[in-house]
């Protein structure tokens, strides 16, 4: 894998010395993957880990900063792990990992588009609120990005599962009057609403055609999902509908791509 840090998208600092009323937990051999991880005092790691049974969760691995731990080693993104953890509050203890199959190899352009999938579940996702639907998806698009075949596509697809599994699941089958989307017709696409069956130019709207969103929603034709203006069309959509909920603050996954020597290249995913 090549050495990108994903530390600059750090999440924010949580006071480890203030007490907490919350029950205390025990779970053993969650399945998980690592969003992020810092290091935390001398020798520790902060972790951002996700599981499907218990979504976001916040770790201290104790003793994992130092050179000769075990536990570092496993501690990695895109790694498919069992982990173990006790304590009450926003974190816990890490009590325990073991790998629970094959890291999930990424490299070049789609290890960046990688750190674009852990940021948005950094940044969206609630802490402690279960998403195995979202788990499901977010494995199976690193396996996609680490073949190699349409990572665009793969990356519109997990936005929309996304953003579905949020509650803000976007209309793409019926427009805003519900009436069947017609792919030979361009919508102008308001988020609050929906896409509505008329576009004029000039129009302050998102203007995308039918056979776009048809595709989105998995109703399009194979070529579709190779087809250069359904991929700009679907991706400036997903970008706009994100937009609202990550709100002003940049994507750090995004700088990190711009500043990669990938950018100019054909893995272009995570620049606007």
């Amino acid at each position: 894998m090549t050495p990108v840090s994903s530390r600059a998208w750090a999440t924010r600092t949580t006071d480890l010395s203030q007490p907490s009323m919350a029950a205390h937990t025990k779970v053993n051999l969650a399945p998980g993957f690592v969003l992020h991880r810092r290091p935390y005092r001398d020798t520790s790691l902060l972790i951002e880990a996700f599981c499907p049974e218990h979504g976001r969760v916040g770790l201290v691995a104790r003793g994992a900063g130092s050179g000769r731990s075990r536990r570092a080693a496993l501690l990695q993104p895109f790694s498919p792990l069992l982990l173990s953890w006790s304590g009450r509050g926003e974190l816990a203890t890490l009590s325990g990992v073991e790998a629970d199959g094959a890291p999930i190899t990424l490299s070049g352009g789609t290890l960046y588009s990688g750190f674009y999938l852990n940021e948005l579940l950094t940044r969206l996702l609630q802490r402690h609120d279960p998403h195995p639907q979202l788990f499901a998806v977010y494995r199976l698009a690193l396996q996609q990005l680490a073949g190699g075949d349409d990572a665009e596509w793969a990356l519109r697809l997990f936005e929309r599962e996304l953003l579905q599994e949020l509650g803000y699941g976007l209309m793409l089958l019926e427009d805003a009057q519900g009436t069947a989307i017609d792919p030979e017709r361009a919508y102008c696409y308001h988020l609050e609403h929906g896409p509505l069956p008329r576009f004029n130019e000039g129009q302050r709207c998102l203007r995308i055609d039918g056979r776009s969103l048809l595709a989105l929603a998995g109703r399009g034709c194979e070529a579709d999902r190779r087809d250069a203006a359904v991929l700009s069309d679907c991706k400036r959509l997903m970008r706009a509908a994100l937009r609202l909920y990550l709100g002003e603050k940049p994507l750090a996954s995004r700088e990190l791509f711009r500043r990669s020597p990938f950018a100019g290249g054909g893995q272009r995913e995570n620049e606007e």
